[in-house]
C-alpha cells in the first residue's frame, strides 16, 4: 500500500484519501468566501432535494456521483470544507466509499481484524458477520445512501463506527506483522499504521459531524 491509490483500470488517481495535504491544495477560486458559499449551497440543495424526492433512481445517481462526474469534480466542490460542515461531511462519505471500492479486500481484512475489539462500533456499522469484500462494498453504498434517504446523523454515526473498526484492525495488523515486516496482504507495518491513523481521523470527523447533525447544526 502506498500513498497513491489505483483504480481497477490501473491508471493513477488522486493521492490516497485522508491525506489532507493533497485535498487542501485543490483550487477553490479567487474568493475563498464565495467558494465556501457555493460548497454549502450545493450540499444543502442535494440533501434537501434527495429527502424531498428519495426515489431509488435519484438515490442511486447520488451514490454514484463520483463515477458519473469524477472524483476531481466532487473534490473541487467540497474537499476544502471543514469536517464539521455538511459539504465536508459529504466529501468524506464519498471518499470513504471510493476507498472501499478500490481496496475491498484490504478494507475487509482490517475490518474483520478490528470487529471483535471494537464490537460496539461493529454493531453500529451493521455489516453481515463475518463480512466479505462484497458485504463491505455494499455497506459503503448503504452508509452513503443513508445520508440522502434517512437521518443524516445516523448515516454519519455508521460511517464513524465503520472507520473506527477499520482503524483498530489496521493497528492490530501492524502490531502482528511477521518478522519480514509484511502481512499476507503485502502491506508493511508502517503502511498499516498510516492507514490506521487516517481511518481514525475519519472516525473522529464523522463522530463530530454526526453530533452536529443530531442537534440540527450541521450546515
Amino acid at each position: 500500500m502506498s500513498d497513491s491509490w489505483q483504480p481497477r483500470g490501473g491508471q493513477p488517481r488522486r493521492p490516497v484519501l485522508f491525506d489532507h495535504t493533497h485535498t487542501a491544495s485543490i483550487p477553490g477560486g479567487e474568493d475563498p468566501g464565495n467558494y465556501g458559499e457555493v460548497a454549502h449551497m450545493t450540499a444543502n440543495v442535494i440533501v434537501t432535494q434527495a429527502h424531498a424526492d428519495a426515489t431509488p433512481d435519484i438515490i442511486d445517481r447520488l451514490v454514484r456521483l463520483v463515477e458519473r462526474e469524477g472524483i476531481d469534480t466532487v473534490a473541487a466542490l467540497w474537499s476544502t470544507s471543514p469536517p464539521n460542515t455538511l459539504p465536508g461531511a459529504l466529501w468524506r462519505l464519498y471518499l470513504l466509499r471510493e476507498w472501499v471500492r478500490d481496496s475491498p479486500d484490504l478494507t475487509t481484512t482490517h475490518y474483520r481484524l478490528g470487529r471483535d475489539t471494537a464490537h460496539v462500533s461493529h454493531a453500529i456499522a451493521g455489516p453481515i458477520d463475518p463480512p466479505t469484500p462484497t458485504d463491505i462494498a455494499a455497506l459503503a453504498d448503504t452508509v452513503l445512501s443513508g445520508a440522502f434517504t434517512g437521518a443524516l446523523d445516523v448515516a454519519l454515526a455508521r460511517a464513524s463506527a465503520f472507520c473506527q473498526v477499520v482503524s483498530v484492525g489496521a493497528s492490530l495488523g501492524a502490531d502482528s506483522s511477521d518478522s519480514s515486516g509484511r502481512l499476507d496482504t503485502g502491506a508493511t507495518s508502517r503502511q498499516l499504521t498510516h492507514i490506521a491513523r487516517r481511518f481514525h481521523e475519519l472516525f473522529t470527523d464523522f463522530q463530530e459531524a454526526s453530533s452536529l447533525a443530531r442537534a440540527g447544526l450541521l450546515d
